[in-house]
């Protein structure tokens, strides 16, 4: 029997500047009736993805959307139907939300989800959505250990919640020592700590996280057995591969020219856009950013920054 056609379906992640989400039931009638999920709907011929999902809102909920931010892009079989997800960011709107077609609808969190069964291609953007906007890679090699420590102590008391311990320069008793200081430190501030893949992979087990090499995606067949797994990745391949192994996230660049490679340009922001196209999974950009170019990744489809030396 020959594969079915998938659907495209715009789906609206309406994200406040707390965190919260908004969710909706699905209507009575509908397959899955009563189950949670984004809103949004099927694509008409000729109409856009952001166009399909303010129309969509506009009819469901009332509201009027700004940008819609693409983020990730899946296909999903249900018995009904084969769809593919194109799940994109708001975070502004103007009216009142109102159920028009009858659902139940509010405004919730990873930690406090609503009552009932979440739709099963919804359940996989709740990881995401764990997902903070800004991750930072040590530099403790550059900056002197002690040094290093000071200003992550700093970054972490400033909201940091995701770090990756990376210090190739490093000899492995000082990555050693420099992992248990910043563990303990990631775990008081209730921060997450990913371990480069270049360092012993007893590392990467005590922090229940790994940040893998693009040389060790392309060799693996399958995902480590990790709360918290991704992946550099430098081409289209490298991306799907992270997506089909179930990474959490990928990095993708550089973006910009970097400090760390004096005389190559980056990809460029249209660049960087043309690289993750619809990613499967959420992907940070890097190389050359600072925190205040932010708007602009997310704009272009990405999850957030990557930060080196500008997050020191």
């Amino acid at each position: 029997m020959s594969e079915r056609t998938p659907v495209d379906v715009a789906v609206g992640v309406l994200v406040r500047p707390d965190g919260s989400f908004l969710l909706a039931s699905r209507p009575e009638g509908k397959p899955y009736a009563g189950y949670w999920e984004f809103p949004g709907g099927k694509l008409e011929p000729g109409e856009s993805i952001a166009a399909a999902l303010a129309r969509e809102l506009h009819e469901e909920l009332g509201i009027d959307i700004g940008a819609a931010h693409p983020w990730v892009t899946r296909l999903f079989d249900y018995p009904h139907a084969r769809v593919r997800l194109h799940f994109c960011r708001v975070f502004d709107w103007r009216g009142e939300a109102h159920g028009r077609e009858g659902q139940r609808f509010g405004f919730f969190s990873t930690g406090r989800l609503p009552d009932g069964p979440l739709l099963p291609a919804t359940v996989p953007v709740m990881r995401w959505l764990d997902l903070p906007a800004v991750y930072v890679l040590t530099n403790a090699a550059a900056r002197g250990i002690e040094t290093f420590l000071a200003r992550l102590d700093m970054a972490l008391a400033d909201g940091v919640r995701l770090v990756q311990l990376r210090e190739p320069a490093l000899d492995a008793s000082q990555v050693q020592r420099l992992f248990e200081e910043v563990l303990a430190m990631a775990r008081a501030y209730g921060a997450r700590l990913l371990v480069s893949g270049r360092h012993h992979a007893a590392l990467w087990e005590r922090a229940g996280g790994v940040h893998l090499t693009a040389a060790q995606l392309m060799a693996l067949d399958h995902r480590p057995a990790l709360p918290l797994v991704a992946a550099s990745t430098h081409t289209r391949a490298e991306i799907d591969r992270a997506a089909a192994l179930d990474l959490d996230f990928a990095v993708a660049g550089p973006v910009l020219p970097t400090a760390s490679h004096p005389g190559r340009s980056g990809l460029g922001w249209p660049g960087f856009a043309a690289l993750i196209g619809a990613p499967a999974l959420p992907i940070y950009a890097i190389g050359g950013l600072r925190e205040e170019l932010l708007p602009v990744a997310i704009e272009r489809g990405a999850h957030g920054v990557a930060l080196l030396s500008a997050a020191w």
